[in-house]
């Protein structure tokens, strides 16, 4: 093992155990250790002070280890791909947590651990068992991205509606049939609604990008509309700017009504 590197890659070597060594390596900031046969790690884990990044997806967690939730530097986590079905009380601990992936375990319900974690930006909760989120799920203001495609929603959750710092919101596989008008999530950028039995895409802003059902007519149909809009507003000044001109140097318009009214005491 490199003893300067801040970056530590042990992925898919089967290990069974981490190596004690790891735990030595104050300096490493990105420690990948994805797709082994762990199911737990030591306690002298909590050592590495400098994490930033810890990837423990693709292992065989059936709890969150308390020494990582001790890695109060960590900003990324990624613990898919494992069999979690809850997080700890000292979870809340990772208060820089920027990026959590937990996709492909068997939540249940949605963990409120998260709620104390101010500075979330994405989280990625595909592939769980998620049926309904809590109604204070719209405490997570810093949310940005929200990943919740194969769960169990029948029904659109309509706390999301209040979440107003969204920028992009993935529903995909699930089983919901009917989607709310989502204009009031004005920094929404893509929804992805595929794989659901919904028979027309949801109302949208205007620059909102979405994939699923009916949403390339959709688009097509909005994107041939602004293109309309602008050569509209494009003819509009042309005709505008032709009235200036006759108005300041008196030349005669090129239609046969002014768009400007003139004043007879002009």
């Amino acid at each position: 093992m490199p003893s300067g590197d801040p970056v530590l890659d042990l992925s898919y070597r089967k290990f069974k155990r981490l190596p004690s060594r790891v735990c030595e390596l104050m300096h490493l900031e990105k420690l990948y250790v994805c797709g082994n046969r762990l199911r737990k790690v030591p306690d002298s884990f909590s050592q590495l002070q400098g994490l930033r990044t810890l990837a423990l997806d693709f292992n065989k967690l059936e709890d969150v280890p308390l020494a990582v939730c001790e890695l109060t530097s960590l900003t990324h986590l990624y613990l898919g791909s494992n069999r979690l079905m809850t997080l700890p009380p000292e979870f809340t601990n990772l208060k820089n947590l920027r990026c959590f992936w937990l996709e492909s375990n068997y939540f249940q319900r949605f963990p409120r651990e998260l709620y104390d974690l101010p500075n979330l930006k994405s989280l990625q909760m595909g592939d769980n068992r998620l049926k309904a989120l809590p109604q204070d799920f719209c405490r997570m203001e810093s949310l940005k991205g929200l990943w919740l495609y194969g769960n169990r929603f029948e029904t659109f959750p309509k706390v999301l509606l209040r979440m107003e710092s969204l920028e992009i919101l993935d529903l995909d596989k699930n089983k919901i049939t009917e989607l709310p008008s989502l204009k009031r999530l004005r920094t929404l950028h893509l929804f992805s609604y595929d794989h659901n039995p919904v028979k027309e895409p949801p109302k949208v802003g205007e620059d909102v990008f979405l994939v699923g059902e009916g949403a390339a007519e959709f688009m097509e149909i909005r994107e041939a509309r602004k293109e309309r809009r602008r050569k509209a507003a494009e003819e509009e000044a042309e005709e505008l700017a032709q009235e200036v001109v006759f108005l300041l140097e008196g030349e005669p318009p090129t239609r046969s009504e002014s768009v400007l009214p003139i004043s007879p005491h002009i």
